[in-house]
């Protein structure tokens, strides 16, 4: 393990005191402000996820404020949320991203997150009426498995206060729905692994070592990557998406 770099920007605290101090200023409740708190934090020069900082330097996250992770009214106003977003964005603008924030969720573990997490997308499938997107599977233990809504899939990122990796420690627990074809498109182009290389060099710089969820679509399914938390080689998603094998 090397050591994490934390540098000083003309004074600007490091990422890692950054998310420390957001975490412990958690009176964030309304969508402009867990937007302003999540900006200032994906555009921190420190900050290794390239498309992140995209989506918010080009004014594309749509930010929504649901109260407590995995109840029924959250689900009800996240799935309308996602099935908006999956409608009107332009999918060939760039980077979007629907960031749904919990504020009156309390999160005090990676492993209580991630529960959450999985119980929060059952939820959001149950409530689903329409087909899992065609481009991907439905199997999270399957390497080519996608999370879908409203037939769009999406590729989930989990942040919360507690989480061990400084590039996923929010101060308010958070859902990211990217949308996957933005990653497909870009793995089409030359960009993709020029990019995906300098985001891993930069979370190495970050955090001291090297993300070990980390994978390639299609090397080992991203569903061991939703919550941010170092899961085992033997690990298997809480939930089923199947209709046929539940």
């Amino acid at each position: 393990m090397t050591e994490a770099l934390h540098p000083n920007h003309g004074g600007e605290p490091g990422l890692d005191e950054l998310t420390r101090e957001l975490a412990l200023d958690p009176d964030r409740r309304s969508p402009h402000e867990v937007a302003g708190a999540l900006e200032t934090m994906v555009l921190h020069p420190d900050y290794p996820c390239l498309g992140a900082r995209s989506v918010f330097n080009r004014d594309r996250a749509t930010v929504v404020a649901l109260g407590e992770m995995a109840t029924e009214g959250a689900t009800a106003l996240l799935y309308d949320a996602l099935c908006a977003f999956g409608r009107d964005t332009d999918q060939g603008a760039g980077f979007a991203s629907l960031v749904a924030v919990f504020p009156d969720t309390v999160v005090d573990s990676e492993t209580a997150f991630e529960s959450l997490l999985w119980r929060q997308l059952e939820q959001l499938h149950e409530a689903d009426q329409q087909p899992w997107s065609p481009h991907v599977s439905d199997d999270p233990a399957n390497p080519h498995f996608a999370f879908s809504v409203a037939g769009t899939a999406y590729f989930v990122v989990g942040l919360h206060p507690a989480a061990s990796r400084i590039a996923r420690r929010t101060p308010l627990p958070t859902l990211v729905f990217n949308l996957h074809q933005q990653f497909e498109d870009l793995r089409a182009s030359e960009r993709f692994e020029r990019m995906r290389d300098t985001i891993r060099r930069r979370d190495t710089a970050l955090q001291g070592d090297v993300n070990p969820m980390v994978a390639d679509h299609g090397a080992g399914s991203e569903a061991r990557q939703y919550s941010g938390r170092e899961v085992p080689t033997d690990w298997t998603a809480p939930v089923s998406f199947d209709e046929e094998n539940p």
